[in-house]
């Protein structure tokens, strides 16, 4: 019989301490990694809060100045909120799909049920691009923006229903301001306004914009529910695929108003009555369209990275930016009533910003709980 033998208290230590150096040194990579994906992921958010926020502003000022100094095409108006997706094409090969689905961990659904989703999407977006073109021929910009506040309220509203999206008494709240927000713009109509509308088509565009609205938020929401019940995959080119296919569709629709409308053959005069000049017109056109796509981008992002409700959340942001720089370009008379309206909706927006901070800081501390019992029980 063999006999074991002891080892020496010193060796024991030894072997503890090298244990404890392994445990020290998965904790400190662990800490790198969670630290690393945190850095990146408010890295991403920071570039597509910046592409929404300012795609949103400048988008919406071009699309003003294009009416403002002579152009005329509701149809024309609506293309270039869509037809620029082509500039996203060089975004595609920032990395391999192959890459992308490897990190995923899933696999795209079938081609047809893709199709559908962003055949359906896209027409969504083209009946909203020519509600919006509306808005912006018979509104000031000051007046369109903020009843475009709404969009959050008819957000929330949807995301209940769709995305089981809790109500708080600060996001009712929210929804409450931001509707008594866009009521006071009703039937306020000053002729002093830049666009110089009847009464008629000051409702008619008021109208168009609060429907767009609805619809726009309508479709954040089902963006969101096809990322969460069929795409299921967590990837920078699914993003880039919604945006491309999604915008694809919806030029086409577009383009078979344009010339079932019979404005396209009114453009060339359109272009050379332009104020601005053909370069003029042709450079509007242009960067509206690149603006509008930075726009798409950032709130697709948002949507797949957090929800509809904060992607729309997010662009209420480049509320306060419009109106002010309206009235500096294009000399928009900010009244009592129009300033009290902005007011409301800003004041809806923080409220429903503190209800996401609170949110966010409730769900921090739950997952550093959740991290802390995981590392003790590896620990043991």
């Amino acid at each position: 019989m063999v006999e074991t033998q002891a080892l020496p208290s010193y060796v024991v230590d030894e072997e503890s301490k090298a244990g404890k150096t392994t445990e020290f040194s998965v904790l400190d990579d662990q800490t790198t990694c969670s630290w690393l994906k945190q850095y990146k992921w408010w890295v991403e958010m920071t570039i597509y809060t910046l592409f929404v926020v300012c795609g949103s502003a400048i988008a919406t000022l071009l699309g003003r100045l294009y009416y403002a100094e002579g152009g005329k095409s509701k149809w024309m108006g609506s293309l270039v909120q869509t037809a620029g997706f082509p500039v996203v094409l060089p975004l595609f090969f920032i990395s391999s799909s192959k890459n992308q689905n490897q990190e995923s961990g899933t696999n795209l659904p079938s081609p047809l049920i893709l199709a559908s989703i962003y055949t359906s999407l896209g027409l969504f977006i083209a009946f909203n691009c020519v509600l919006y073109s509306i808005g912006l021929m018979y509104l000031p910009v000051s007046t369109f923006s903020v009843i475009c506040a709404s969009q959050l309220g008819f957000n929330a509203l949807f995301s209940y229903f769709l995305n089981s999206q809790n109500f708080t008494p600060y996001i009712l709240n929210s929804i409450v301001l931001l509707t008594i927000s866009s009521i006071l713009l009703v039937f306020q109509h000053n002729s002093g306004d830049s666009v110089g509308a009847s009464k008629k088509n000051y409702v008619i565009g008021f109208l168009c914009t609060v429907v767009a609205s609805a619809s726009y938020s309508l479709m954040l929401s089902f963006t969101q529910l096809a990322f969460q019940k069929v795409i299921k995959n967590k990837s920078f080119r699914v993003i880039l695929d919604m945006v491309f296919y999604e915008n694809l569709v919806a030029t086409g629709a577009i383009l078979i108003g344009l010339f079932a409308s019979g404005e396209w053959s009114d453009l060339a005069k359109e272009n050379k009555d332009y104020r601005l000049g053909n370069v003029g017109y042709v450079m509007t056109l242009v960067w509206t369209a690149v603006s509008w796509q930075a726009f798409s981008v950032g709130c697709v992002g948002l949507i797949f990275k957090v929800s509809a409700l904060f992607s729309n959340v997010i662009g209420m942001l480049s509320l306060p930016v419009a109106p002010v720089a309206a009235v500096i370009i294009f000399h928009d008379k900010m009244d009592g009533v129009k300033v009290i309206s902005m007011v409301l909706a800003v004041w809806g927006f923080a409220s429903y910003i503190y209800q996401h901070y609170l949110d966010d800081k409730i769900k921090t501390e739950e997952k550093k709980i959740t991290n802390d019992i995981s590392l003790v029980e590896e620990i043991h």
